[in-house]
């Protein structure tokens, strides 16, 4: 009878356990899926964080390759701009437009101070336009670069005319002494102009004095008249 009494104590106390446990469970599941959820939406957010870096590397690596073709094409462009600066280089150094430095030969002629003779025009006793000519070819012939009379610069338009007792360079009038200048082998254009029966030797025999001189460093003047061109164009 006595444990009969008790029963109902024994039967409520294992209900309360009973309770208590499947609260305690209700709660663990609860936060079971509380976690679930929670590394659920972060493992989204970081799959998105993934996409959204590839895209952004997929971008930067766009925006390289399109920055090395930029580059490449500016490296090209310069390239291309300094071929152009030397070829211009080139032109104004042949077209006698800059000042050039090298060897060469320095060459004085003056008129003849022998005496006339019988019947003979004072004429022969000056320098003129040819004999400056001929001695501009023979040094050309002989591989001169560059060349000035009396500091004017000889170049294809370059005119040497005769008038009286002086030379008319580029439209200077020169008188004798008549200095040219060449850059060019120095022993070649010695040469050209004093081996044996050569213009030297001509020009001496009409009483012209003419002399020769190597140097192993010679500047000539740019020439500084106009190049401008008034009828002829381009040809297509």
């Amino acid at each position: 009878m006595s444990r009969l009494r008790h029963l109902p104590w024994a039967i409520a106390l294992v209900c309360v356990v009973l309770g208590f446990m499947l609260s305690m469970q209700f709660k663990v599941q609860k936060q079971v899926k509380l976690t679930d959820l929670t590394a659920m939406s972060r493992a989204q957010d970081l799959a998105q964080q993934l996409e959204q870096a590839e895209k952004a590397r997929d971008d930067s690596m766009t925006e390289l390759e399109q920055l090395r073709q930029e580059m490449t094409k500016v490296i090209n462009q310069q390239a291309g701009f300094e071929d152009l600066g030397r070829q211009l280089e080139e032109a104004q150094r042949a077209a006698g437009l800059v000042a050039l430095t090298g060897q060469g030969v320095v060459i004085e002629m003056r008129d003849a101070t022998r005496p006339l003779a019988p019947g003979e025009t004072a004429n022969n006793l000056l320098i003129h336009d040819y004999d400056v000519l001929r001695v501009i070819n023979e040094l050309f012939a002989s591989g001169a670069e560059a060349m000035s009379i009396n500091e004017q610069r000889v170049i294809g338009r370059t005119e040497i005319i005769c008038a009286g007792p002086v030379v008319i360079v580029n439209g200077i009038r020169t008188a004798p002494p008549i200095v040219i200048k060449a850059i060019g082998k120095a022993e070649d254009l010695e040469m050209a102009i004093t081996m044996k029966g050569g213009l030297a030797e001509t020009l001496r025999s009409f009483g012209i004095h003419i002399s020769v001189q190597r140097e192993t460093n010679l500047t000539i003047p740019a020439f500084k008249g106009s190049l401008k061109m008034q009828y002829g164009t381009p040809a297509q």
